[in-house]
C-alpha cells in the first residue's frame, strides 16, 4: 500500500510540518462531521471569522455514527447480567458504559431498541453535517454555495474501494491550484474518511496538503484509543498515518479535553453575538449528546449545576491562528493496531504532535472574534 505514494525528502516534510507563519493567511479547507456533537459549529464559526488570518477555501462533510458504541452498550449489558460468559473486553465496555446502562434504564429504554439521532448510518450522518455546515454559513451571512461539499456515504472498505465524492474532487482539485511551496491545510475535526478516499484516488496529494487532526490519546501513552473520531474508521485513520502526508496531531486526551466551555461563560460570551452565537447557544443548552453520554439535560442547566462541555474543534483552529496556543514538538510517526494502541517505531517520518493548550487565549480570542459576527 505504501509504495503508491511519493516519498517526501526529509527537509521538505519538516517545513511542511512548521508552525504555519500568521502573516501568510494559510489555505485550508474544513473537513468536518458537523452535526456529531456541538464542538465542530463553534470551530467552523471561528475560522470563518477571520477572514483576516484564515483563507477557508472550502467545508467537507464527513460521515460519523455512534452506532457502533450501542453494540458496545449492549456488551456492557451481557457482561453486568451474565458476567461469566464476558470476555475482558465486555468487563472493559462495562466499566465504560454502566452509568449510561443505568441512565437509559431509569428511563425505560433498552439500548437494542433506543432511537437516538446519534444511532445514524455513516451516510445519514453526513447529510446532517452538511446541513449543519450550511447552517452556520448562513448564520454568519456567508454562501454555502461553491464552498460546502458532501463528502463520503461510507466508511473506508478497502485501500482498493476509494469511494469519489463531491468532498474528495473539490479537495485535490484546491490543492492542485496552490503555489508552489504553498501547503493547503486540512482542518480534519471528524473522522479521516473523505482524506483517505482523497489520498487514495490521487497520492500526489502527500505533497500537497498537510493534515492537522485532533483524536485520541498522545503517540507514547499505552492506551486504548477509544476516540470517535480514530476509532470508527479505522481503517482511514491508519491509512493516514501510514501514507506520509506531513500530519499535525492534536491529541484530545487530553489536550484538547482542556478546552472546557461552561454554561456562565456562555451566556456572558456567545449567547448575543448575532446569529450564530444564538445558534451556538441553542446547540450548548441542547446538546445533542446528553441522552447518549447519560446527562440529564434538566438537571444540567440548573443554576446550581457546574454544566461544562468540552469545546474539542478549537483546538485545530487555535494551531492555525497562533501555534503558541497549542505547543507541539516532532515525533516520530507511530504506527496504530488494530488492538486502536499506538506501537512506536523509530523508522517512521517525523509528525508535529501538541503537547498542551493554552485554554484562556484560545477562548478569548474565539469570543472577540463572535463579538464582530453579523
Amino acid at each position: 500500500m505504501l509504495n503508491r505514494f511519493p516519498l517526501l525528502a526529509g527537509d521538505e516534510r519538516l517545513a511542511r510540518l512548521a508552525p504555519p507563519a500568521r502573516h501568510l493567511r494559510p489555505a485550508v479547507v474544513i473537513d468536518s462531521d458537523a452535526a456529531n456533537e456541538i464542538d465542530d459549529p463553534f470551530a467552523l464559526a471561528w475560522a470563518l471569522l477571520a477572514p483576516e488570518r484564515l483563507r477557508v477555501l472550502a467545508c467537507l462533510a464527513t460521515p460519523f455514527s455512534f452506532e457502533y458504541r450501542r453494540r458496545e452498550a449492549l456488551r456492557a449489558r451481557l457482561a453486568r447480567d451474565t458476567p461469566a460468559l464476558a470476555s475482558a473486553e465486555d468487563q472493559e465496555f462495562l466499566r465504560l458504559h454502566s452509568h449510561k446502562l443505568a441512565f437509559w434504564e431509569a428511563r425505560g429504554w433498552d439500548p437494542a431498541t433506543l432511537q437516538l439521532p446519534s444511532f445514524c448510518t455513516p451516510e445519514e450522518g453526513m447529510r446532517r453535517s452538511f446541513d449543519e455546515i450550511v447552517h452556520v454559513y448562513e448564520r454568519l451571512g456567508r454562501p454555502p454555495a461553491g464552498n460546502v461539499f458532501a463528502g463520503s456515504t461510507r466508511y473506508l472498505r478497502s485501500f482498493e474501494e476509494p469511494e469519489p465524492s463531491a468532498a474528495t474532487a473539490r479537495l485535490i482539485e484546491l490543492a492542485a491550484a496552490q503555489p508552489p511551496g504553498e501547503p493547503l491545510y486540512v482542518l480534519a475535526i471528524g473522522c479521516l474518511t473523505n482524506i483517505a478516499n482523497a489520498l487514495l484516488l490521487e497520492p500526489g496529494l502527500v505533497r500537497r496538503l498537510v493534515v492537522v487532526w485532533t483524536a485520541g490519546y498522545p503517540s507514547h501513552a499505552p492506551h486504548v484509543n477509544r476516540a470517535f473520531n480514530l476509532e470508527q474508521d479505522l481503517l482511514a485513520t491508519q491509512l493516514v498515518f501510514d501514507c506520509g502526508v506531513p500530519l499535525v496531531y492534536l491529541p484530545g486526551y487530553h489536550v484538547g479535553a482542556q478546552l472546557r466551555l461552561s454554561l456562565p461563560e456562555m451566556e456572558r460570551h456567545v449567547r448575543g453575538c448575532g446569529a450564530v452565537g444564538a445558534h451556538l447557544h441553542e446547540l450548548f443548552t441542547h446538546n445533542p449528546l446528553w441522552p447518549l453520554v447519560g446527562i440529564d439535560a434538566a438537571e444540567a442547566l440548573e443554576p446550581s449545576s457546574a454544566c461544562s462541555w468540552v469545546i474539542w474543534d478549537l483546538i485545530n483552529v487555535a494551531w492555525m491562528l497562533a501555534p503558541e496556543w497549542v505547543p507541539s514538538e516532532l515525533v516520530r510517526t507511530p504506527r496504530l493496531g488494530a488492538d486502536l494502541r499506538w506501537h512506536a517505531d523509530a523508522a517512521r517520518a517525523w509528525m508535529r504532535e501538541a503537547h498542551a493548550v493554552q485554554r484562556d487565549a484560545i477562548f478569548s480570542d474565539f469570543f472577540a472574534c463572535l463579538r464582530g459576527a453579523p
